[in-house]
C-alpha cells in the first residue's frame, strides 16, 4: 500500500482532492513501475486540483504532471530496478495518473534516464517548467542569439526562474520582467542583470514597431505582451514562446516578421523527442548552476498540495516547488 493525491468528483459535480491509500493494483497500465521520490506544482496541476477539475477527464485521478524516482519494476529492457529516472510531459498527471504518488506506472518511452550530475530532487526542482526552459534556450540558441540583452517574461515563474538562471550561466545579460517589485531580489540573485516592470511591457501602443531592444526572448506569458515584445526585437531575434498564461490571443501583426525578420519559436514539452528530452536533460545538468537552483525551491509534501495549486492559479506561487511524496 501507498499514499497518494487522488482527485474525486462528487454527484454535484465538484471535486474534492485529499491524501489516500492505494495499491498496486489501483495504478493504470504500464511497463514500468516507479518509486517515486519527486514531483512538483506546476500551472496545470493547480487546474486538475482546483474545484473545477480543470484538465481532468476520469476520476478517480492522480495529478502531478512530472516525477522523478527509482525504477522498481520493469517489463522494457531499457530499464532495470535501481535505475533513476524522470517523467516530464506525455498528458501524466491529466489524462494518465501522475507523479503526486509514491508510485507510478507509465509507458516506457515516457521516461528518461536521468542524467549523470542531478539527483531526483534537483530533477523536480527544475520539472516541467525548467525542462521547457531549458528547450527554449536550445531552440534560442539553434536561431542564434544576437548581441544584447536576452529578455525573460514571467521571470519569477517556474520556466522563467530557471531559463533566467540558465542563460546568465551562459553568460547573457538577461532582463526579467516580473509584476511584483519584491522579486527584483530573487531576480538578481539567479543572474538577472535587468529588472523590467511587468506595467513597462502591458501598455498599449499602436506602434507595430518600436526600438530594437532585445537580442532573444523567452516569452512565459504570451498574450498582449508576447505582441509587445515582438515589436522590439532586434532585426533577426527570436522569441522561444512557452506559455499562456497572459492568453492565447496574439493581437500582433506580421509587420516584426516580414521588416524585422523576427523569428517566432513555439516550444511544447508535451511530445518531445526522445533524442531531444534526453539532451534537453544533459544540458541542464551542465548549464544550470546547482547553488541557484536551491534558490529557487519551496519545499511540499502530498498535503499541501491542494492549498498550493490554488495558489499557483492566482500568481502567488514564486520558484519552484518541490513535492516530497514521501514526506
Amino acid at each position: 500500500m501507498f499514499n497518494a493525491l487522488v482527485v474525486e468528483k462528487d454527484e454535484e459535480g465538484k471535486t474534492h482532492a485529499a491524501v489516500k491509500e492505494l495499491s498496486l493494483d489501483d495504478l493504470p497500465a504500464g511497463e514500468v513501475t516507479v518509486a517515486v521520490e519527486y514531483s512538483t506544482v506546476n500551472y496545470k496541476d493547480g487546474l486538475c486540483v482546483g474545484p473545477g477539475g480543470g484538465l481532468v477527464r476520469n476520476y478517480p485521478h492522480v495529478p502531478g504532471i512530472d516525477f522523478a524516482g527509482t525504477v522498481e519494476a520493469s517489463d522494457d529492457d531499457r530499464y532495470k530496478p535501481g535505475d533513476k529516472v524522470v517523467l516530464t510531459g506525455w498528458r501524466v498527471g491529466e489524462a494518465h495518473w501522475g507523479g503526486y504518488s509514491q508510485k507510478a506506472r507509465v509507458k516506457a518511452d515516457w521516461l528518461v534516464p536521468l542524467p549523470d550530475g542531478i539527483d531526483t530532487r534537483q530533477a523536480m526542482a527544475v520539472g516541467t517548467a525548467g525542462f521547457t526552459a531549458m528547450l527554449a534556450v536550445m531552440a534560442l540558441e539553434r536561431q542564434g542569439i544576437k548581441d544584447g540583452p536576452v529578455l525573460v517574461t514571467g521571470a519569477a515563474g517556474g520556466v522563467g526562474s530557471v531559463a533566467t538562471a540558465i542563460l546568465a550561466n551562459l553568460g547573457y545579460d538577461v532582463a526579467g520582467v516580473t509584476g511584483r517589485p519584491e522579486t527584483a531580489d530573487y531576480l538578481t540573485s539567479l543572474g538577472a542583470k535587468q529588472i523590467v516592470a511587468r506595467e513597462e511591457l502591458n501598455e498599449t501602443t499602436k506602434r507595430p514597431l518600436e526600438g530594437e531592444t532585445w537580442a532573444g526572448c523567452v516569452d512565459a506569458v504570451g498574450g498582449a505582451m508576447l505582441a509587445r515584445v515582438l515589436g522590439q526585437m532586434k532585426y533577426g531575434a527570436s522569441v522561444a514562446a512557452v506559455g499562456l498564461a497572459g492568453g492565447a490571443g496574439l493581437p500582433a501583426t506580421v509587420i516584426p516578421f516580414l521588416l524585422r525578420g523576427v523569428n517566432l519559436l513555439g516550444i511544447d514539452s508535451v511530445m518531445q523527442p526522445y533524442d531531444n528530452r534526453v539532451e534537453a536533460w544533459k544540458r541542464v545538468a551542465k548549464d544550470l548552476p546547482m547553488d541557484k537552483l536551491e534558490a529557487m525551491i519551496q519545499p511540499a509534501v502530498l498535503a499541501d498540495l491542494p492549498e498550493l495549486g490554488r495558489g499557483i492559479l492566482k500568481g502567488q506561487v514564486k520558484g519552484r516547488v518541490v513535492v516530497d511524496v514521501n514526506g
